[in-house]
């Protein structure tokens, strides 16, 4: 499933990490990946700096570490999630990569 960088798309993303219980919010910051993911929060802030392909990018490398149950989204929000995580890489292949914090 191709992505196409459109506003439906994004509010669409938007709509995936609301049914799964997490906040998007478009703030100021220095993130060096465009992003911040709070977990314990439950909060995900995007530099509001980004253009629209920029934020759907980020909200699209933050899918995969965030835990979303299939269960709790809308039939048709589960079609879409199960299409678009399929067409993801594999964690191996992502640019991000997880320090353990000590």
């Amino acid at each position: 499933m191709k992505i196409k960088n459109t506003p439906p798309t994004l509010k669409k993303l938007e709509g995936l990490f609301d049914e799964a219980g997490y906040t998007v919010r478009y703030e100021r910051g220095h993130f060096q990946s465009g992003y911040c993911l709070l977990e314990a929060r439950r909060v995900v802030v995007i530099n509001r700096f980004l253009d629209l392909e920029g934020r759907i990018n980020a909200l699209i490398e933050i899918l995969p570490a965030v835990n979303v149950s299939i269960a709790d989204l809308s039939s048709e929000m589960q079609m879409w999630y199960k299409n678009l995580m399929q067409d993801l890489p594999a964690a191996e292949d992502s640019v991000q990569t997880n320090l353990p914090l000590e």
